[in-house]
């Protein structure tokens, strides 16, 4: 990862020196194959970077030794260092259907959910947990914990579960917003098919960013495997940090590969309003929108949305009418109903947003104050 790179150690600031042939920015390759930026210093032509930024940047563990005066630094194995690392924080999740045909000590569901606060709180999908009954969470060292569902959010597919267990090991979220590369190494972690099977690892790649699949928000796309019982679980990127929730999958006998996980940011959003306002208090328009054709079907288009109705009290007041075309909300030109939802993310209700509509031939701006939907 380093060769041909000549260091030297720096005593003063327990720095690695990395030596260039000419003055410039010290990167070095990260564990995906991406380039990583750290904090360094040029003093007399030569580039110091710190010990610690060249760990948290690109990975593997480094030691300094007092009496020979040298600094250790071993690579990171990659994908079973960050399995080892990332495995404590997840969870398998099982319980009874509610289902009036699951009369039987055999008819169990099972997901898997990430561990998000050390107290016992755990992030799942809705899906896994909606319909379920006596809820039992089975942790990576194998304990067995009741478990309690108390919020969920249909819209995200996404819920918290909690446990009575405190100095548990959270998971660690990739920062908002999202970076990532189609191509760059994922892996899943989860519970596939049979309850035996928990804390499977499977590794792939990203195969797409910004999908919206049955969705109402952008999903990552993934080759790594992810079968049923593997939704709720983490999808985790070399450096250890969850960049999504595994969701679903498709499925069918000339498909392969194709599964999709709840972006990290998306998590995130969702995970804090439930922490403040006990569920997710989303902002709407408060207009029904029909996606052109174009958009429907996933072609590339600037064709606008068209207002069916105004259902809201508050878009009524805006002046904003059936027929309309919406072309921009805040200056943000938007053409999918995916593209909005995730615009007002940003947005809480009551706030007031500016939308630009095509109305009876003129480009009109209203003011809208968003309602909660």
């Amino acid at each position: 990862m380093l060769s041909g790179i000549r260091t030297r150690f720096l005593l003063a600031s327990l720095a690695i020196a990395v030596m260039l042939t000419t003055a410039g920015v010290a990167v070095a390759a990260g564990t995906d194959g991406s380039k990583v930026s750290l904090d360094a210093k040029l003093i007399n032509g030569e580039v110091y970077v710190k010990a610690s930024s060249l760990v948290s940047g690109v990975g593997g563990t480094g030691t300094y030794d007092s009496k020979t005066k040298k600094y250790t630094y071993s690579p990171s194995s990659a994908v079973p260092d960050v399995i080892k690392k990332v495995s404590p924080s997840v969870v398998a999740i099982i319980g009874k259907p509610d289902d009036e045909y699951a009369d039987n000590r055999f008819s169990l569901a099972h997901g898997t959910g990430v561990i998000v606060k050390k107290d016992g709180w755990i992030v799942t999908n809705a899906h896994v947990v909606k319909d379920m009954k006596q809820i039992v969470v089975v942790t990576a060292d194998g304990q067995e914990y009741e478990g309690t569902r108390k919020q969920i959010d249909e819209k995200s597919d996404l819920a918290l579960v909690k446990i009575n267990k405190t100095g548990l090991k959270p998971a660690v979220f990739a920062p908002s917003p999202l970076k990532l590369n189609v191509g760059e190494t994922a892996i899943a972690i989860g519970t596939p098919v049979s309850f035996t099977l928990r804390n499977t690892a499977t590794v792939g790649v990203i195969s797409g960013m910004n999908r919206s699949v049955s969705s109402d928000y952008n999903l990552i796309q993934t080759d790594a495997a992810i079968n049923p019982g593997n939704s709720g679980g983490p999808l985790i990127n070399l450096k250890g940090e969850v960049i999504g929730i595994n969701s679903m999958k498709f499925v069918d006998v000339d498909i392969d590969s194709i599964g999709f996980a709840i972006p990290a940011d998306t998590v995130q959003y969702v995970l804090n309003h439930f922490y403040k306002y006990g569920k997710v208090k989303r902002a709407s328009l408060g207009l029904e929108l029909e996606e052109s054709w174009s958009a429907v079907v996933g072609l590339p288009t600037e064709e606008p949305m068209t207002v069916v109705s105004v259902p809201s009290g508050n878009a009524g007041k805006s002046g904003i009418k059936a027929g309309d075309q919406m072309l921009a909300v805040n200056d943000r030109e938007l053409y999918s109903q995916v593209e909005l939802t995730e615009l007002l993310k940003a947005y809480l209700p009551g706030d007031t947003v500016q939308v630009t509509v095509l109305s009876d031939g003129d480009l009109v701006t209203r003011k809208l104050v968003l309602s909660e939907g």
